[in-house]
């Protein structure tokens, strides 16, 4: 019944549709084998999965959790959930929140957010709407009966709701921001802990509730004496003999213990400027500190028992073979700890750092603590990525095959592999091969990333990889091109070019049979600059009056063009003509649109340019006439303009990222919206199609990467069109099942 349905719904119910079963592509939905063949003859569906992630979104321990039966950890990125075991393998979930049975992650933000509760498997089992502006904290009772949900400080509710039901039970107003909460292990309470607040609430207060209502939640506040005006910023319920007692943590660098009386017993002095997080087990209290300080300290007395390893030194060089127990240099700075949880079965805890680094360490012994798994991700919004190219002479390729590099606000290059590798590059991540940290003093840069980059000065804005594969062109937001070489990631030259951000970089293709690089800025200025003679300028244009959103090189020797188009609702495209002074180029056609332009790229034959408009279209036009020749559509909904545009490199299909935070793929012939992406929370800013068409690279502002697995389908088209082999037997096996 419900594919003959289908077959008479429209085409936005189909994309809808289809994004379901995206989402429960493991076996949650299953169509008869026929009608689905009728339907996909009718609408081509294509079936993306997200192959990997890089990064991390944590704020606070209630964004990160182990399951003790697994060994699974969770955090999320962006929007989408990770589950992460010890031997680096992942699965991924587009979801808003989810939880472990024992604890959980942070909830969604925005106009009448849900909280929802899936398996681990995938698929939805309850959900509750009880919070208006978003959800600060989440955790589950002890015994999985029950949630706490805390609202943001503008909503100051905390709900208690049956999760098997679906509804709220209890429910009560606070007067201060709640940042943390934590069931006791008996699950007759809970406390909450924030601003000046450290709260006990009490379920069994509430034993003669009627059915199907909810009733005021019974709070009582904890004595805090002299410490009623700390911040509170990690509370944690004690476990086996200690279960009557309470442990909190002050963002000034207290460790506190409540004792079955609400009351303040006692305290001691992390000795630390500042700290974050709190984990508690039976034999240990893990306290996160700045600096990337853990002091461990006993649940019993509060006695200290010892301090674990750092991590990664601030601007640490992968490639320098020292590790996290060289002794520290004069002056070395580490990221502050941000979160921790504990698996008491294996003895594992994992750290997040608050430069999005995640580390996991071994404490069975704590004379002998050794690291198990650590990864490093950009900690700032992700501007651009590039794709190594292929070269017609691998020997002369200064990257593996499989590269990609990115950049951020947090004033950092790196570079990354898709490939999962025989043995670890360095000591600090399998997937990082390298970070070039950009600008003066950038190594030391922990939250002051972040806030530069908030302001829109600091961090590196485009990338561009030459054609040859030797040099990397990147623009900041400060208006600074520099160049780099790839053998050694080293800076060639630096060019103060605009008074603004630099948008977009363009290096003129071979076929041009000339070697410049174009950059655009915000300023209005393009500039041209000659390769050959070490990236002099060679000619300024002016002909836009507002920002210049992309531009780009084409046509042969001795007719080479450049197109451009921006915020102005223009397109130029200017022809270059030999002259005694040197190449010049000069205005051939002018086009004036009734939108605004946001990205442009060329078709495969780069006699075409396709632009994202802000009217939800991507508009088709000839270069050499510089007439409309298509109208396609842009966005599979009415709420998503198109930001970004990017062909493969078959020219089969096209990807747009939208407004709506959704990733589109169509097909360029027809116009055809073929899949539909979302798991990024911010704006998708830059995506690429790999060079061997099996992936998909997206960045975004929510500073995580993600690499999608395009349906091999879809990789066997563009494959045959640009004259490749057909994938082999094994990546067919791996593509089809996660089609089944």
């Amino acid at each position: 019944m419900v594919v003959k349905v289908l077959i008479h719904t429209t085409v936005k119910v189909l994309i809808h549709i289809r994004n379901i079963i995206q989402l429960h592509i493991d076996g949650c939905v299953n169509f008869n084998s026929v009608l689905c063949n009728m339907l996909l003859n009718k609408y081509i569906w294509y079936f993306v999965h997200l192959d990997k992630v890089f990064g991390i979104t944590t704020l606070s321990s209630s964004g990160l959790t182990s399951d003790p039966n697994s060994g699974l950890i969770a955090y999320p990125a962006g929007q989408t959930q990770i589950f992460k075991h010890m031997e680096n393998t992942c699965k991924f979930m587009s979801l808003i929140s989810c939880f472990f049975s024992l604890a959980g992650v942070d909830g969604p933000s925005g106009h009448m957010p849900c909280v929802r509760v899936w398996e681990v498997g995938g698929a939805q089992v309850a959900e509750v709407q009880s919070h208006k502006y978003g959800v600060s904290c989440v955790a589950f009772s002890t015994n999985g009966c029950y949630i706490v949900s805390v609202g943001y400080q503008h909503d100051m509710t905390v709900s208690v709701w049956d999760w098997r039901k679906g509804t709220v039970i209890a429910s009560n107003k606070v007067s201060s921001r709640v940042s943390c909460v934590s069931f006791s292990q008996d699950s007759s309470y809970f406390v909450t802990a924030g601003n000046r607040h450290v709260k006990f609430w009490y379920l069994d207060a509430s034993k003669e509730r009627r059915v199907n209502s909810t009733v005021p939640l019974i709070g009582r506040s904890g004595l805090l004496g002299d410490h009623k005006n700390s911040v509170f910023s990690g509370v944690a319920c004690g476990r086996g003999p200690m279960a009557s007692s309470t442990y909190c943590i002050t963002s000034s660098g207290l460790l506190c213990l409540f004792n079955s009386s609400r009351q303040l017993d006692t305290w001691v002095d992390l000795k630390t400027t500042s700290a974050s997080c709190l984990m508690v087990s039976e034999d240990f209290i893990f306290c996160g500190c700045a600096d990337g300080v853990i002091r461990v300290f006993s649940p019993s007395n509060l006695q200290y028992v010892t301090t674990l390893h750092r991590p990664h030194r601030l601007g640490v060089d992968l490639q320098t073979r020292y590790n996290h127990m060289t002794p520290a240099r004069p002056g070395a700075q580490y990221p502050n700890t941000l979160a921790l949880t504990f698996d008491p079965l294996t003895g594992h805890l994992t750290c997040v750092y608050n430069d999005h680094s995640v580390y996991v360490w071994n404490t069975t012994d704590m004379k002998n603590m050794k690291k198990m798994y650590s990864a490093l991700y950009h900690s700032s919004r992700v501007w651009s990525l590039e794709v190594y190219p292929e070269l017609l002479d691998p020997s002369q390729a200064c990257l593996p095959p499989s590269s990609f590099l990115t950049c951020s606000s947090d004033n950092t290059i790196r570079l990354w592999h898709m490939d999962t590798p025989t043995a670890p590059a360095n000591l600090y991540s399998n997937d990082l091969l390298r970070i070039v940290y950009v600008g003066e003093n950038t190594q030391h840069l922990q939250d002051e990333g972040e806030a530069a980059g908030a302001d829109g000065k600091a961090g590196i804005r485009v990338l561009r990889i030459s054609p040859d594969g030797q040099h990397l062109a990147a623009g900041d937001r400060c208006g600074n091109l520099r160049i780099f070489g790839l053998q050694f990631l080293d800076e060639l030259v630096k060019i103060e070019a605009h008074d603004s951000e630099i948008l977009c970089l363009e290096f003129s293709p071979m076929s041009t049979g000339v070697k410049l690089l174009a950059s655009a800025s915000r300023d209005r200025l393009i500039h041209v600059f000659d390769l050959e003679k070490n990236y002099s300028l060679m000619q300024t244009l002016n002909d836009h009056s507002a920002s210049i959103t992309a531009v780009r090189f084409t046509g042969e020797s001795p007719e080479v063009r450049m197109v451009s188009c921006g915020a102005d609702k223009s397109i130029y495209v200017q022809t270059a003509e030999q002259t005694a002074e040197g190449l010049v180029f000069s205005r051939s056609h002018h086009v004036v649109e009734k939108t605004t332009l946001y990205d442009m790229d060329l078709d495969v034959s780069r006699t075409h340019t396709a632009i994202a408009c802000q009217d939800r279209n991507v508009r088709v036009y000839s270069v050499h006439s510089g007439k409309l020749q298509r109208c396609l559509q842009g966005s599979s909904t009415d709420e998503g303009a198109p930001l970004k545009v990017h062909m493969d490199p078959s020219g089969t299909f096209f990807a747009t990222s939208c407004s709506d935070k959704s990733i589109c793929i169509f097909e360029y012939e027809t116009g055809e919206c073929v899949a539909t992406l979302f798991g990024h929370s911010e704006i998708v800013t830059c995506m690429r199609f790999s060079q061997d068409c099996r992936h998909l690279i997206t960045v975004s502002g929510d500073s995580c990467v993600f690499v999608w697995r395009l349906d091999c389908h879809m990789t066997t088209l563009m494959r045959k069109r640009r004259g490749l082999r057909k994938p082999n037997a094994a990546a067919n096996a791996i593509s089809h099942k996660h089609i089944r």
